[in-house]
C-alpha cells in the first residue's frame, strides 16, 4: 500500500483449486486481485491462510507474483483451503468446496479501515461470507469502502438468501451472470421477464447504481442507472471456463476505477475474460503486452 498509486482491495478466499493435473492457487477474490495486478493495479488481498505447508506455499506462489501479502492472516487452528475442482466436457468447471477452514474466520483489525477507506474499490463475494466471523468482519469492512463491488458468485449449499440480499443493498456496483440475476429475482419474489425489466427491477428495489451482466458466449450488460449497454463477446477456443468472470470483473475494474468511458471499460472486460478463457486456469502466466496484442486483434 502506498500514498502515491491508486490500489484497490480483494475479500474473501485464497486456496488451492485441486485439478486432475495438479493445484493452482485461485480462490474467485484471489482470481480478480492476480488479473487486477496484471493491468498494472495495485492490489491488497485480504484473507487468512493456515499455519501449515499449504499456506506456506501459497504465500509464497502470491509474492511471487509480486502481489501484496501484507493483509492475509496466518490462522493456528484452521486449515488451508483446499478445493476439489473438475472440468467437464464441455470445459465447464465443478466445486467441491470445504468447509471450516482458515479464509471462514478472517479477523477485524484495527489497521483495516485506513487499508479499506483509501482504496479505488473493494471488491467482495458471498461465499466468504458463509461463517459468522468472516461475515462479522466483511460487513465491519464495507461501512469504510467507498467503491463496493459485489461479485456475486452463488456456490450452493453456501447460499444464504438474507445475506445475499444483505450485501445487494450494501453495493455500489455489482456482478451477476444470467443464472444468479434469475436466482436473485427469485429471492426476491419477482418472476423474469426480460434483461432490461429485471436488471432495472433490482437496481430500485436494492438502490445499485451499476449492475454488470456477463453472459458467456453472448456477451455482457452494463447498466449504469436507468441506461444499458450491450457488448458482444470476443470468438475464442476454450480452454477452460475458469476464473473467466473474475477475469471479466478484473478487465472492469482496471479501467473503472480510472474513470475511463462505458465503451472502453466493457472493452477491457470482455477482452480480458476471453483471453483467460483461451488459457487453461485462472491466473496463468502473461504480461500486460500480451492481453494488449489480444485485445487490438479482438476490437
Amino acid at each position: 500500500m502506498t500514498d502515491k498509486n491508486p490500489y484497490i482491495v480483494c475479500f474473501g478466499e485464497v486456496l488451492w483449486d485441486i485439478f486432475p493435473e495438479g493445484s493452482r492457487a485461485g480462490g474467485a477474490p484471489f482470481n480478480v486481485a492476480y488479473n487486477v495486478h496484471k493491468m498494472g493495479i495495485d492490489v491488497n488481498m485480504l484473507s487468512k491462510i493456515g499455519n501449515d505447508e499449504l499456506g506456506k506455499k501459497l504465500t509464497d506462489q502470491i509474492k511471487s507474483w509480486g502481489i501484496v501479502t501484507d493483509y492475509i492472516q496466518i490462522d493456528e487452528k484452521y486449515p488451508t483451503s483446499t478445493v476439489i475442482a473438475k472440468i467437464d466436457e464441455h470445459n465447464e468447471a465443478t466445486y467441491e468446496i470445504i468447509n471450516n477452514v482458515a479464509w471462514d474466520f478472517i479477523e477485524f483489525l484495527l489497521e483495516h479501515k485506513e487499508l479499506i477507506s483509501h482504496a479505488e474499490a473493494f471488491v467482495f463475494g458471498s461465499l466468504s461470507a458463509r461463517n459468522e466471523k468472516s461475515r462479522e468482519t466483511l460487513l465491519q469492512l464495507l461501512e469504510f469502502a467507498k467503491l463496493k463491488i459485489f461479485d456475486v458468485n452463488f456456490r450452493p449449499p453456501f447460499t444464504d438468501v438474507e445475506l445475499i440480499k444483505t450485501l445487494l443493498q450494501k453495493a455500489d456496483i455489482v456482478k451477476m451472470n444470467k443464472a444468479e440475476l434469475k436466482q436473485i429475482l427469485e429471492f426476491i419474489g419477482k418472476e423474469y421477464n426480460n434483461e432490461e425489466e429485471s436488471v432495472a427491477f433490482i437496481q430500485n428495489h436494492f438502490s445499485i447504481k451499476e449492475v454488470i451482466l456477463t453472459k458467456g458466449s453472448k456477451g455482457a450488460k452494463y447498466f449504469v442507472g436507468d441506461q444499458n449497454y450491450s457488448f458482444e463477446a470476443v470468438p475464442i477456443t476454450v480452454a477452460d471456463t475458469v476464473g473467466s468472470g473474475d477475469a471479466f470483473l478484473s478487465g472492469f475494474i482496471s479501467k473503472r476505477i480510472k474513470n475511463e468511458n462505458r465503451e472502453e471499460i466493457i472493452k477491457q472486460a470482455i477482452s480480458l475474460g476471453a483471453f483467460i478463457t483461451s488459457k487453461s486456469g485462472a491466473c496463468p502466466d502473461y504480461d500486460y503486452l500480451e492481453f494488449e496484442n489480444f485485445k487490438n486483434q479482438n476490437f
